[in-house]
Order: C-alpha cells, then structure tokens, then sequence
C-alpha cells in the first residue's frame, strides 16, 4: 500500500474476539512475521524453548511467549531483521506415556504387543494429529513467529544435528558407555539424569540393623539405614581407618543377616567417624558413594531390583515383592530374628522423577555418558567473561555454582520414543560401531551381525543443539552465517540446569561460539495465594478462558506489567479485568480522536499551544526512557510507564485540555489540536504495540498513516525540536494548581457545575497566564484575575497553595454557607452518636473478654476513624 492511507471509523465498542483473528490472519497473510537475511540490517534471533508436543498453553507458556513477543516486536519496529523461530519439542518420556495409555485404553494393547517400529508409527500418527495444538493457542496470543521456519525436535534437519554431535563428542572420547550408578524412575522405567531428579523432604526412618561378626559370638557390626530392602544387596561393610573402636574389625567379615552372606569389613575414608555408629553397609549396584568404594575394594555389585522396583531372583525368599512391600517384610523378620537395634525417625531428602513423582531408585546399569569435565570450562568462560550475560544477574551465580559441579551426564534412556542411539554391538567380536551413516557391519571385525543399541537419546540432548540445529547445523547454511548466535533466550530460571546450561556448552563445543548473548530469565506464574498452579491444588488458571473472556492484550498486558526479572508473579484475574479497562480508555480516547477528526494527515503543526507543547515534551522524555527500559529487558517498568502516560497524561489531562479548541469556531486552531491528538496517540500506539499488538493495531490502521501495519512501522525516536522545557515546566504549574482546587472543591463537596472566581498570587504569572484557558474549564472557574498581594481579609475566602502561588476563591461562589453549615452540623451529630456507641463497648469489660481480638482491633479502628472524622469535619465548620 504506497502513500497516505485514509482513515476508517471505529466500532463503538471494542471486540477482542472480532478483532483478535482478523488482525493476526491480515499479519500472517502479509508475511510480517518472516524472518529474512537481509546484509543491510542487523539481525536479532530469538529461538523459542520449544514446548512438548503433549502440551496445552499453561501460564508459564503465556509469559514466555508474551515476553519473547515484546522483545521481537520491539525489536523489529527498530529495524532489526528480527527471527522470533519457533518449535516443538518431541518429549519422549512425556509422548510415549500418553500413547501408551491411549493404546491402553482404547485397544487393551501395550507397545511391546504392537513392536517397536509399528508403536512408532502410532506415537507420529498422534504427533501429526495433537502436536500442533499448542501452536495455534500460541497465535492467540499474538505470537509473531516465523512459521514457515517451525522446526520439531525430532525433524530430519535437528535428527541429523543430533546425530553427527553424538558422532563428533564418542570420536573425541567424550561420550562412552559404562556401569555406573544413575537415577532410575520404575514408575517411567527409564534412566534420568541428575537434573531430572526433584530433591523432596519426607519423613522416614533410620533403622539400626545388627550385623553378626563372623566367629565372634553375641558381637555385631550395627549398621544404619534409611532403605532396609538394599541389604539384599550388600556386599561390605565399611568403616574408617581411624576409628578406634573398629580396628580390630578390619579384614574381617561379618554374616549378612537374612541372606546368609559372608561380606567383608574394610577401611575407607569416606566413612564418617562423627556419623552414626561409624559403620557403614555396602551396597555398590545401589548407592553411589557405595559403588565407588565398592571400586576401591573389588566389592561385589549386586543389583536386587529390576527396572519397574520389584526384588530381582537375587533377592531370595523376597524376589517378587515391590521394594516398599519388601522392606516393611525385611524390618519384620530382622526384628523377629533380634537383628533390629533401633528404630529412629528421620526426615530426609527424596529423590523423585520430575516427570511423575515417583521416587527414583539408584542402581547401577549400563547407560551412555557425556564427560562434563572437558565440556565446563568454556561454558565457563563465556559467563566469566561475559560473552554470555543473565539477566538478573544472580543466576549466573546459579548457573556457575551448577557448571562447577556438574557430574557426567547420563544421556540414555529406555524408551522407543526418541532419537535412537547410532552405536551397533558386534554380536561376535564385541566391538561399538558409532557412525552417521547406518552401518552394514563391525568397524573391527566386518562381521554382519550387529544389533543397534535399542535405547534413545535424553529429550535434553536434542533441545541442548536447538539454538543452531534449527538454523541448518551441522551444514555450514546462510541461517546460520546470518542469524546464530541468537541474541536472546527468555526462558523460566527452574530449567537453568535441564537446559540452558546444556545449549551453552553444545553451543561453544560444535560452533565455537556461545549460543546467545542474554539469557533473559523469568519467574514462575503462580496463583493469587503465591502458591505454584497444579492439577493437584485445582489452582491451574487457563490462559486461553483469560483471552477469550478478557481479550489477548489484556492478559498479556497483566503478565507483564509490574513483573520484574527472575521474580515470581503472583496472577490475579481481576488485574485481567483492569487492564481490559485499560484497552477500553484506549479506545474511547481514540474513538473521540476520530469523530473530531477532519484532517486527512498526521503531520505536526508549527503553531503550538502550551498544552501541545507541554505533551510532545513529555512525550519526548518518555520515548528514551521506554526505550532504556526495553534494552535492558525491564518490561514491567516500560509497561507502567506507557500505561500511565496514556491513562493520566494523554486521556484525563491533554484531552479534556483540548476539547474547548476541538469545539473552537476558529478552523486553525481545530486542524492545530487535531495533528497534535493525531500525532501523539500515533507515537503511543507504537509504544504500546509491542504489549498489546492487536488493539494497537486496529486503532492505528482506523487513523490517517502511511504503509500497512503498525507493527511494521518505525519504533519512535526523540526529537530534538519538540522539547519544550520551559512550557512542559509553566504546564506543570497549572497542573499542580488545578488539583490543588480540585482537591479543596471535593472535600468541600461542591459540584462542577458550581464555578467561581480564582484570585492568583504569583510569581509565575506568565505561565498561568497561559494556561488560563486550562484553569476557567478544569478547575471550574468563573474567572481568573492576578493579584500582586494577599487580600487585607481573607474572611470568605477559601485559600489553595501549591509551591508557587496561592489562590483565593469567594466561600458564598462555592456553597450555601446556612445549608454546608447545617450538612456538617447533622454529619458531626452522626458520628458522635457512633463513637459513643463504639466507646461503650470498647469500655465493657464483658466485651472485652469474651471477643476476639480480630474482632476487637476492627472496633478500635473504626472508633479511631470516627474520632479523625469529627475532627475533619470540626474543622470544616470552622472555616465556614
């Protein structure tokens, strides 16, 4: 659309549901959400945390697409070549489960009667059916994302990045397969990793277990535990070699009760001398402080429970039983046999699946690893250093304390949904082949009897590459070269470990470069308790019946504002209700704009009013601000500020200034007020655009402007020539001075319609001589007249001060003084009788008593309020 594009009318009242759908179908048929490389501007990328396929839009996704949203439109109205990429996630444990379960329900089938390739198929027919459904909730929201590009964690594009990094890291050594002890969840029946793993206090107990010492009647090693059910699988114990009272204990071997089993005692300095009875059971294929002493004194690892936490045949007269049915069994047979010491209560730390809840059980498997240890230390650097920055900062202190310790990371799962592992066992000679090209057979041998490793890749690995393999990795693409490293991440600070420390170091490993310059963290959206929203509370709010009811800009506008970085927010729905009334104030004060409106272009004029150039001042000082604000991601303090420049400033001061020359006979000054209401609302809309996309963009395209969208529009700049300091500082004055006559006039109770006459004694008279206009229809006077000094009497006069003037107004102008004389007379008699009434009670002992003190502290206030009351109003009489 080329030139000027003339304006069209507005409803009378505003639709979100009208509005919403038509404006993001006009957006998305014009391509404004394209991403394009363009070597004239600079790019600014944006990867969306892809959410799970399973997922229906919660709270937490509404903030995270509103925040990114903000940040991308803002960003693309200051000419960037903005890429706002998004993405799914194929989350195995999750979509596996719910298939499953469908198949389950539905058929009576289970995975292993369909077969791996066959459940395959099913869980990509529901992934083609459901999987974009949390896209579409996301465009309600108003998400400008560059759709053509979607990408899906498990597409050929992220299935190839995904491959060649697991290739690249086993040929440099940093991936490998081993026993070791890792997180088993039964419940899901796969491996997690140790940020899969959510630490919950449980109450529990120590049980103090005896064990015989070998040949040494009526003597015992008294060992104590928290998993009773693990001594199935003993195979030492342990104590320090500095402990006096075990000494002579070491070298031997003591009984295992139940199970018969001769184990040893040996000395190791892991034991804690201070810690219990200083003797400590040894189970390696179950705890892995045991499993690396079980390393250093060649002990047996013998694993008792099999994947879903039943006692394996190795358990004895206990295989079959659930690990808990087995442990309230074992206590009451080491009881019955005498071998139970004592029994103590002990809150501890449980290990749960994040996923489901269920508690994990350590044990020791064959898993495939990623050594940490050579991949930290850039990751490291980059946030020393800061080429990578978090915002706030205190979660880089998170994030490196994290970094600084982090363990291997298991990153096989038991699972068929997934990226599959590229190893192949050699059926003959043993060997691994690992390869990005599926083999035909044994790299040592070139035997043909191989089997693929049949478990899957950790979700995370795959999310870990997400910043560059959805930009064209491991192929060295235009996207790449133009848009990587992204520039911002906005995401939640709970997946700091799951995730953003994962993408930074795959980032610096296979690209060279740290994946984004910010990681721009938010808290979690809770309910108006502060309590965190679950199925379990019945607390969840669903964003989706907030829009529908309320409109998507006004829920995205409560997310936002007054919402700081990292810091949780408490959602309230009436503040859904409050920002609607916001949307509604935008656009009455538009629709006014518009049924005054005559000009057919949003040009400035050159003859200003003091009040113009009052606003386009103030306005100037804002656009700086609101930018500053949104470079430095302080969202919630932009939003406040727009919000009250457009309520206060725009609407209740500079329009209701306006409205005498809007109505004005003189057909200059009408055009003059119109450019200037027209130009200013124009710049606001485009600051408010990025919060609330869709109203603004309705409004503006109603207005006189050039090109089509609003949202492909410059952001606004500050101009030099509209600063006006000297007449934004005279309009403050007459501001200041109309509230104060406001303020006097309310307490008084007198009525607009009531006007009198405003003697002004000031310094400042060329300033209120201008703003004269502004004081005769706001504050409601009859006339204004100058003084040089106060009147000889001020008796009748009521007196209004602000900083630099004073102002007398004649009492008889403003009331009947006989009928406000009388009104404060039957006031006062009123409250008296209350507070007589509130002391009486106050005074009865009885009362005092018997009620509560909740009960009593409301009576105390209202009779304090009582007493203030009568006072104020003593003292209204007074000046009468």
């Amino acid at each position: 659309m080329k030139g000027l594009t003339l304006m069209r009318e507005l409803s009378k009242v505003y639709d979100p549901r009208e509005v919403e759908e038509r404006i993001y179908s006009q957006w998305e048929d014009a391509k404004c959400f394209a991403g394009v490389r363009d070597k004239n501007k600079k790019p600014f990328t944006i990867v969306m945390p892809p959410p799970n396929v399973t997922g229906q839009l919660h709270m937490g996704h509404a903030m995270d697409c509103t925040l990114q949203d903000i940040l991308i439109r803002f960003k693309r109205m200051q000419g960037y070549s903005a890429l706002w990429l998004p993405g799914t996630d194929h989350a195995g444990i999750a979509t596996q489960i719910k298939v499953e379960e469908m198949l389950r329900v539905n058929e009576g089938l289970s995975r292993h009667d369909l077969g791996r390739e066959k459940f395959l198929e099913r869980v990509w027919e529901w992934k083609n059916t459901y999987g974009d459904r949390i896209v579409s909730q996301q465009k309600k929201m108003g998400a400008s994302c560059d759709w053509d590009r979607a990408r899906f964690t498990m597409d050929e594009g992220c299935s190839k990045a995904v491959r060649d990094v697991f290739v690249s890291l086993y040929e440099k050594g940093l991936i490998y397969r081993g026993s070791r002890i890792i997180n088993w969840c039964p419940n899901c029946t796969t491996a997690l990793s140790d940020a899969e793993v959510e630490y919950k206090e449980k109450p529990g107990n120590l049980w103090h277990l005896k064990y015989p010492i070998k040949g040494e009647d009526n003597r015992y090693v008294v060992v104590a535990t928290s998993r009773p059910e693990t001594m199935l699988g003993d195979s030492g114990v342990a104590v320090n070699p500095n402990d006096p009272r075990y000494q002579d204990l070491i070298g031997k071997t003591c009984i295992l009760p139940l199970v018969k089993r001769e184990i040893p005692i040996v000395a190791d300095d892991y034991v804690d001398v201070e810690f219990g009875t200083g003797c400590v059971k040894m189970t390696p294929a179950h705890d892995p402080n045991d499993f690396e002493v079980g390393l250093r004194h060649n002990l047996e690892s013998i694993r008792i429970l099999d994947d879903n936490g039943i006692v394996n045949e190795l358990g004895g007269v206990y295989a079959g039983l659930d690990r808990y049915e087995a442990r309230r069994k074992i206590v009451s047979d080491l009881e019955a046999q005498g071998l139970l010491e004592n029994v103590v209560e002990h809150a501890h730390n449980v290990g749960t699946c994040y996923r489901c809840g269920t508690d994990v059980e350590p044990i020791i498997s064959a898993q495939w690893f990623v050594k940490m240890e050579p991949l930290a230390k850039e990751a490291l650097d980059v946030v020393k250093n800061g080429e990578t920055k978090f915002v706030p900062d205190r979660f880089s202190k998170t994030y490196l304390n994290w970094m600084e310790n982090v363990h291997d990371w298991c990153i096989s799962r038991q699972l068929w949904w997934g990226h599959q592992i590229p190893a192949w066992h050699c059926n003959d000679c043993g060997a691994l082949t690992v390869d990005r090209e599926d083999p035909c057979c044994c790299v040592a041998c070139q035997s043909k009897n191989i089997t693929r490793d049949p478990d899957v890749l950790d979700t995370w690995f795959s999310s870990a590459l997400w910043p560059f393999s959805t930009l064209g990795y491991p192929d060295n693409t235009e996207d790449l070269n133009y848009f990587y490293p992204n520039d911002v991440l906005v995401t939640g600070y709970d997946i700091i470990f799951f995730w953003v420390a994962r993408m930074i170091f795959s980032g610096c490993e296979h690209t060279g470069k740290t994946p984004f310059h910010t990681v721009f963290i938010h808290g979690l959206v809770r309910d108006d308790k502060g309590r965190k929203m679950s199925k379990s509370l019945g607390n969840g709010i669903d964003p989706l019946e907030m829009a529908e009811q309320y409109g998507a800009d006004a829920l995205r506008f409560n997310l936002v504002s007054g919402n700081s970085p990292g810091n949780d927010l408490r959602f309230y729905t009436e503040r859904c209700e409050a920002m609607r009334n916001f949307a509604n104030k935008v656009w009455n004060a538009s629709r006014f704009l518009m049924m005054n409106l005559t000009i057919t272009d949003n040009a400035l004029p050159s003859d200003l009013a003091l009040e113009d150039k009052w606003i386009l001042s103030k306005l100037n000082r804002l656009i700086p601000e609101i930018t500053d604000n949104m470079e430095h991601y302080e969202l919630g303090v932009s939003a406040g500020k727009i919000y009250d420049f457009i309520w206060d400033t725009y609407c209740d001061w500079y329009i209701e200034m306006t409205k005498t020359r809007l109505q004005s006979e003189d057909p200059v000054a009408k055009e003059n007020t119109q450019r200037v209401l027209c130009y200013v609302l124009t710049e606001l809309l485009k600051l408010l655009h990025p919060f609330m996309p869709f109203i603004t963009e309705e409004i503006w395209q109603a207005l006189p402007h050039e090109g089509d969208f609003l949202m492909m529009q410059s952001w606004p700049v500050p101009n030099d020539a509209l600063n006006y300091p000297e007449e934004e500082a005279a309009m403050e004055l007459v501001i200041d001075a109309i509230k104060a006559i406001r303020s006097r006039r309310a307490e008084m109770n007198v009525p607009p319609s009531k006007k009198a006459r405003l003697l002004i004694e000031t310094t400042e008279k060329d300033a209120f001589t201008l703003g004269t206009p502004m004081l005769l229809r706001l504050a409601y006077g009859s006339e204004v007249e100058f003084i040089e000094t106060a009147p000889n009497s001020l008796n009748g006069l009521v007196t209004v001060t602000t900083y630099v003037c004073k102002i007398y107004m004649p009492l008889a102008e403003l009331v009947d003084l006989a009928k406000e004389k009388a009104r404060i007379e039957k006031e006062i008699a009123k409250q008296n009788a209350e507070l007589q009434k509130l002391s009486k009670k106050l005074d009865n002992p009885g009362f005092l008593a018997k009620a509560p003190e909740n009960v009593i502290a409301s009576e105390r206030e209202k009779c304090e309020k009582a007493t203030a009351l009568i006072q104020k109003l003593n003292e209204q009489l007074d000046s009468l």
